[in-house]
């Protein structure tokens, strides 16, 4: 009787770690599917939004906050920062950043990649 009583004690636990495995390995696949892609358009993201915000905020001279009312649909999670020594801003997408930096003669021009 004891030993049945362990046993049902710990299905629970059991499910629990059958269920965290199986979200690992859907998150796995996911990765697997969609990752390349959504690097991409977060690099596509951070790049666009960099440059956009610098051009606005050293060649127009607005605000870096009312330069962030510009963000385009679907740009709400892209973060912006200004280094206003290097006249640069950085625009930030969970772990991608890019950054642009005013450029005399040039304007606003993204930092180089490194190999992505």
């Amino acid at each position: 009787m004891a030993t049945a009583k362990r046993t049902k004690g710990n299905r629970p636990r059991a499910n629990r770690l059958v269920w965290i495995g199986a979200a690992v390995v859907v998150l796995l696949a996911l990765w697997a599917a969609f990752g390349t892609a959504a690097m991409g358009y977060s690099h596509a993201a951070t790049a666009y939004s960099a440059r956009v915000a610098c051009s606005c905020r050293f060649v127009a001279g607005r605000g870096l906050d009312d330069c962030a009312k510009d963000k385009i649909a679907g740009m709400e999670l892209v973060t912006l920062s200004e280094d206003e020594a290097a006249k640069s801003v950085t625009a930030r997408l969970l772990v991608v950043s890019d950054t642009a930096t005013m450029k005399p003669g040039y304007g606003c021009v993204l930092d180089p990649w490194d190999d992505r």
